[in-house]
């Protein structure tokens, strides 16, 4: 059983936030989900929508991605994305309500807890990447290429390339036998969807990508004084960083996701992620 998936524009200073969201407001305790770069909340509608029968989730596309708008900065950084998310969701999801992050999306969210630690019941961290000061330098250089559109189309060969080789390497310019990763490619319409999400925000998904990669997330971490689950999949390139991220969590609990290629993946996260947030917290 699941939640159709609607959608949405927040109005915000700087522009609009586009969103999905599926359950009725004031059923069940309301979730805020904020999707990994590249990619939108298109990425994470299963999920939402095998949420959404037992509580309200909304989730934005972050600045630069998806439908919403570009950051108003050239060179955002993750404190600037967490507000306009906060912004956007705030009248939506009024009161106090629980927070999901996914790679980029997990620096946002922790970023919106402390910040707003009124507001936010618990948190989420679903994958997140600490890097060291050489690998740090290196993906900022060279992950996050800009792409720019031009009459022969090789941009859309290069969104294309860039999206499947994220499958299949770590780093994804890594392309050789030690950066292959296990995984495969998804099923071509979900590869394709990937794929159309990231061409919309082609001229700025690379802002938000390289502020999560800026981002002092050791520093943060440790600051938490909230509920938080950290949760990732043995399937995801950030699996190594899976035991740091818990370490530096006071309190931190955690938890497995199924692998991305199970055909029941959204089911099984959605009940993950379902069993944490209707627990009874002190």
């Amino acid at each position: 059983m699941s939640a159709a998936v609607r959608r949405g524009f927040a109005d915000i200073d700087c522009g609009q936030v586009h969103y999905r969201h599926a359950g009725t407001p004031g059923a069940g305790p309301a979730l805020c989900m904020i999707h990994q770069s590249p990619g939108s909340s298109k990425q994470l509608e299963g999920v939402i929508a095998a949420l959404g029968t037992g509580r309200h989730v909304v989730a934005p596309d972050t600045l630069g991605n998806g439908d919403s708008s570009a950051s108003p900065v050239a060179i955002p950084d993750i404190a600037l994305l967490a507000a306009a998310a906060f912004e956007a969701m705030d009248p939506l999801l009024p009161g106090r309500f629980d927070l999901y992050g996914s790679h980029t999306g997990a620096s946002i969210a922790m970023q919106i807890a402390l910040d707003h630690p009124d507001r936010v019941r618990r948190l989420i961290i679903d994958g997140m990447g600490l890097y060291a000061v050489d690998e740090q330098s290196e993906i900022l250089q060279t992950y996050a290429r800009e792409i720019a559109p031009d009459l022969e189309g090789t941009h859309l060969l290069k969104v294309w390339h860039f999206c499947r080789d994220q499958y299949l390497f770590w780093p994804y310019y890594n392309r050789t036998d030690a950066g292959r990763l296990p995984n495969g490619l998804p099923d071509a319409e979900h590869f394709h969807d990937f794929v159309v999400e990231v061409l919309k925000a082609m001229r700025t998904y690379h802002q938000s990508y390289r502020a999560a990669f800026r981002h002092p997330k050791r520093d943060r971490l440790v600051q938490l004084r909230l509920p938080v689950l950290v949760t990732c999949s043995p399937s995801d390139m950030l699996r190594q960083y899976f035991a740091e991220v818990a370490a530096l969590v006071p309190g931190a609990r955690t938890a497995d996701l199924p692998l991305w290629s199970d055909p029941e993946h959204d089911r099984k996260a959605a009940q993950v992620l379902a069993a944490y947030l209707d627990e009874e917290h002190a």
